[in-house]
């Protein structure tokens, strides 16, 4: 964990130098989002981001589009506002289907789905707020997106009762078709209470 809550152009690699440590730094990323992970339900996946996990996905971009300098502002523009800022969770929302008939089915009657996920802090109740961006994340015919980008916004006291392994938490939607829950485990809990404070 950096502690960092943003990107410079200064943390960006050559693209020669990250090709060399590329690898290693997947896995070592790989391991890091293992408790950073949190599915709900039968489709949806929570991927809870941080420093680390945006500047291996701004390297990624660069390496895999080759966009070179002229590349760097739209990557660190685009993947900034999903690291967390101390008094913050921000997750990737993603709906996992691999079929395409059935994910569109699916996704036609998640409508407003971002406006429904909400974190249990004990006796508390976060509501997630969608990060904005320039994609409708749900069409006007009701179709959401399937990846969803989400920031938990916390107090300094919502802060202390996350990190407080006696206080149970739950992530979960409200949405009629999909009013999913799941209890965060303690691994899960221990990674992103490092995001926080």
């Amino acid at each position: 964990m950096t502690g960092k809550r943003a990107l410079s152009r200064a943390d960006v690699m050559a693209m020669e130098d990250y090709a060399k440590i590329r690898a290693e730094r997947r896995q070592a990323v790989a391991r890091l989002k293992q408790d950073r992970r949190l599915a709900v339900g039968p489709f949806a996946t929570f991927y809870f981001e941080s420093y680390d996990t945006m500047w291996l996905q701004v390297h990624e971009m660069l390496f895999v589009e080759g966009g070179g300098e002229a590349q760097i502002a739209g990557e660190l523009e685009a993947y900034n506002p999903l690291i967390p800022q101390g008094n913050n969770l921000v997750a990737t929302l993603m709906f996992e289907l691999d079929d395409p008939v059935r994910r569109d089915r699916e996704l036609r009657r998640l409508g407003g789905v971002e406006e429904t996920v909400r974190l249990e802090i004990g006796d508390e109740e976060v509501m997630a707020v969608a990060i904005q961006d320039e994609v409708e994340r749900t069409t006007p015919e009701g179709k959401t997106s399937a990846v969803q980008f989400l920031r938990f916004p916390l107090s300094e006291a919502q802060i202390a009762k996350f990190r407080d392994p006696s206080v149970r938490l739950v992530l979960g939607f409200r949405h009629p078709a999909y009013a999913h829950l799941a209890v965060m485990p303690e691994a899960t809990r221990a990674a992103l209470a490092e995001d926080l404070g």
